[in-house]
């Protein structure tokens, strides 16, 4: 195999598939990547780590037909340091591959092809979104993902499309993420979507819609989601497993208001909860008229109080909260007006987008003890 190609479109590409291979070299084939030359003018490369796998293409000048596995960490290493010029590819004797450009050569180890995992045959995407969209999705969302590896069916998002519309869904036990488009409902077509979708796939996606501007194709079948983003394909297994009902999360009946401007409310936490207890974070909410008094004192280090101006007539009332929580949610809310929605001290709180009206977007975050 022999073919030429720009060092921004390899670098870039590079890029993509170097979020995908496998870092911890369980199965040494999984660190590398697999090129193949299809048609004339187009190289594919290839990434896997077996639950996930990312297929990118672009243009190359190819000069003999065939394929290579090589080391995907090393290739993306030298890829960023080249100038900016053609690069050329040769596959050599015993699955070793030149690169040169420019005065700069170099030879990479790979290994066999056959050795390659086997990619999922790919459905054709039946369900087109715009990429803006389900980028917000999962922006607004991807934050109140599990880290425990334990529970399996709470590290992914729930995502559903139906007539209704889109939903995406996640939690980790303490909060709840929910984001809704009714307009979706028109791309569902006739068998709609519903699918658990692991952490690191929505990472990757954050990255291949992040200058994208098309609609992204999906299509799923038992095992697997397809996520198509321009020449880009990632394909992901599902999680399975019984995700919690998260209506019977989403509280029903708190009937207190207070508005707060999202950036002066962000940052008087942030301010506040530097004197938190670092295991807990724990930070206290004092709801006065059109007042609200934020607090927070460890033994060792000290306190910190603060007063942030609501729209707020009430009972005064008092609520222990996890600051790093709120923060989640306040850093990727859009400037404006939130609404926190509670009941009492010891019932789950809502957040919300008061301003925005594309999107239902709810957060839900239990209380802590004080």
């Amino acid at each position: 195999m022999e073919f030429s190609i720009s060092k921004n479109a390899l670098q870039k590409e590079l890029g993509f598939v170097q979020g995908i291979v496998e870092k911890k070299n369980t199965i040494p084939v999984l660190s590398n990547i697999l090129i193949e030359s299809v048609g004339e003018n187009t190289i594919r490369l290839i990434g896997t780590d077996l639950d996930a796998t990312l297929r990118c293409e672009t243009e190359a000048d190819i000069k003999a037909s065939g394929s290579m596995c090589v080391s995907a960490r090393k290739l993306f290493e030298i890829a960023r340091v080249l100038p900016e010029a053609t690069v050329n590819f040769r596959k050599d004797e015993n699955n070793w591959a030149s690169v040169k450009c420019e005065r700069s050569t170099f030879r990479v180890a790979g290994v066999e092809r056959d050795t390659f995992p086997e990619i999922p045959n790919f459905r054709a995407a039946s369900i087109k979104l715009p990429a803006s969209v389900f980028k917000t999705f999962i922006d607004r969302t991807i934050f109140a993902i599990t880290l425990e590896e334990s529970r399996y069916t709470l590290s992914g998002a729930k995502f559903i499309l139906d007539k209704t519309g889109g939903r995406m869904i996640t939690t980790d036990g303490h909060r709840l993420a929910y984001i809704e488009r009714k307009d979706l409902g028109e791309s569902a077509g006739k068998e709609g979507l519903d699918a658990l979708i692991p952490r690191k796939t929505l990472a990757e996606l954050t990255k291949l819609t992040a200058s994208y501007e098309g609609e992204i194709g999906l299509a799923a079948d038992e095992n697997h989601i397809y996520f198509e983003v321009g020449p880009r394909l990632l394909i992901s297994r599902t999680l399975t497993g019984q995700f919690p009902n998260y209506e019977m999360v989403i509280p029903k009946n708190n009937d207190k208001t207070a508005m707060f401007d999202s950036a002066a409310l962000g940052q008087a936490i942030r301010r506040v909860a530097l004197m938190a207890d670092d295991r807990s974070h724990a930070i206290k909410f004092h709801l006065a008229d059109n007042n609200l008094h934020i607090s927070s004192q460890t033994a060792e280090e000290g306190e910190a109080r603060e007063s942030v101006s609501t729209e707020y007539a009430g009972e005064d009332t008092e609520i222990g909260f996890n600051a790093q929580y709120l923060q989640d949610f306040l850093n990727v809310a859009s400037d404006g007006q939130v609404a926190f929605e509670f009941k009492d001290g010891n019932s789950q709180a809502q957040l919300r987008l008061a301003s925005d009206t594309d999107y239902d977007y709810k957060y839900v975050v239990m209380p802590m003890r004080l």
